[in-house]
């Protein structure tokens, strides 16, 4: 088993965070993980992605051409990077954020307002979360409750925020889930 995940959209959205948080977990599983963050030379607003690599056996390369999986919080992510996923992945579009569909039917489409729910729940910076809990509980590509404990250790030495980023979680399990 082997499956790429890619996080994109714009500086400040919490996107390598996702990731680090994703690949953590699977470390935690005993997967072989890789974690490539990239961003643009601009400090917020611009665009940030990065990959996440899980395997259960030693990972030839990390360099990814068609990632298993997207989880889009900006169009120009979207419209990037939607048509090299491979088909039978998963597509999270945070429709707070983007108007348009990927336009493939060969992909399973996890339509999230992951922005709005954030909003709701006190925090903007809190959709980052909201997307990987709704794109976990949809792919099953690791254990949702492993996941969780890994954004507690996460936010274990800021932990004012845990509450709110719980709260992310199940909001983002419960949007993956209509």
């Amino acid at each position: 088993m082997q499956s790429e995940v890619m996080f994109a959209g714009f500086g400040g959205q919490g996107i390598l965070m996702s990731g680090k948080i994703l690949a953590q977990a699977a470390m935690h599983a005993g997967y072989e993980v890789v974690w490539i963050p990239s961003y643009g030379p601009e400090m917020r607003g611009g665009t940030a992605y990065c990959t996440v690599v899980i395997s259960d056996r030693p990972i030839g390369s990390p360099i990814i051409k068609n990632p298993s999986h997207l989880v889009a919080m900006n169009r120009p992510s979207l419209e990037k990077f939607a048509p090299v996923v491979k088909p039978g992945g998963v597509i999270l579009i945070n429709n707070s954020l983007i108007t348009v569909r990927s336009r493939r039917d060969d992909i399973d489409e996890l339509i999230v307002p992951a922005t709005d729910i954030a909003n709701e729940l006190g925090s903007v910076k809190a959709a980052n979360i909201v997307a990987l809990s709704a794109f976990v509980a949809r792919s099953r590509i690791i254990d949702f409750e492993l996941m969780k404990e890994t954004i507690k250790e996460e936010f274990a030495a800021k932990a004012k925020f845990i509450p709110l980023n719980m709260a992310a979680v199940e909001a983002g399990k419960k949007a993956a889930e209509k």
